[in-house]
């Protein structure tokens, strides 16, 4: 079986509005792409004991856990140090980052909110990403950036060290003049007989008109096209020629 994959969102930035969410989509088409499907997201606050309890729940569920956000060096990026708590492990100074800070900054620059950038749980992993503070890992949980281009640089660094499976791939097409209840019992046969694939239904609306989305994804490309070949048929058979691929 391929291994799993969890997203945890830390942020009361994002809980509340102010800041939208770029990671997610990002990670879980990424993560499909390596064999990991992403099989749950959360968004949670800044609380202590929230992240501590999230972390131990998913951690124990899924092969891996990511997690974005909140490890700079404000008051409210208590990420690194509820991820020690979670692992039962110490909060300290990281020798390697800790080091690389000092001598990146002018005289005083290093000061005691950047020094938390450089405290770590004891046995984390590097993430090195090309960027002054890495993110790091601590058993099968990842811990990342929010902002999306030092996550990307993070995930894309940590990738060579992930183990991978048969990548997820995906099959669609839709149509016009098709809504979901046309083709609802039909289209439960069918996910009915390819157990193995997700197959979703997308109604749409915009020029020139509403119509449906179906998309087939799994790991078994033969059945993948498989299972929107007869979506299509089913399409033809209600008086529609389906267009291949999602609409644009």
């Amino acid at each position: 079986m391929n291994p799993t994959a969890c997203l945890i969102v830390i942020g009361n930035e994002v809980l509340s509005g102010r800041t939208q969410d770029a990671n997610t989509i990002y990670l879980a088409k990424r993560l499909g792409e390596i064999g990991m499907p992403l099989r749950e997201v959360r968004v949670i606050p800044d609380i202590a004991e929230t992240i501590i309890s999230t972390i131990n729940e998913v951690r124990a569920r899924f092969s891996h856990v990511f997690t974005t956000g909140g490890i700079g060096p404000t008051h409210d990026d208590i990420t690194s140090e509820c991820i020690a708590a979670a692992f039962g492990v110490p909060w300290e100074k990281q020798p390697v980052v800790w080091a690389r800070m000092e001598a990146f900054y002018p005289a005083g620059g290093f000061n005691a909110a950047r020094q938390r950038m450089a405290t770590m749980p004891r046995g984390a992993v590097l993430i090195d990403n090309g960027h002054i503070a890495p993110g790091f890992s601590i058993g099968n949980v990842h811990v990342m950036a929010g902002v999306p281009s030092i996550m990307r640089a993070m995930f894309e660094a940590l990738v060579p060290s992930l183990p991978t499976g048969d990548p997820v791939i995906s099959r669609s097409l839709h149509a016009v003049g098709i809504r979901e209840g046309d083709i609802a019992a039909g289209l439960t046969d069918i996910q009915l007989r390819y157990a193995d694939l997700d197959i979703g239904s997308y109604p749409y609306f915009r020029e020139p008109g509403a119509g449906v989305a179906i998309v087939a994804k799994g790991t078994d490309p033969v059945a993948a096209e498989a299972a929107i070949a007869e979506v299509a048929t089913l399409f033809r058979s209600l008086g529609t020629e389906p267009v291949p691929g999602e609409p644009g």
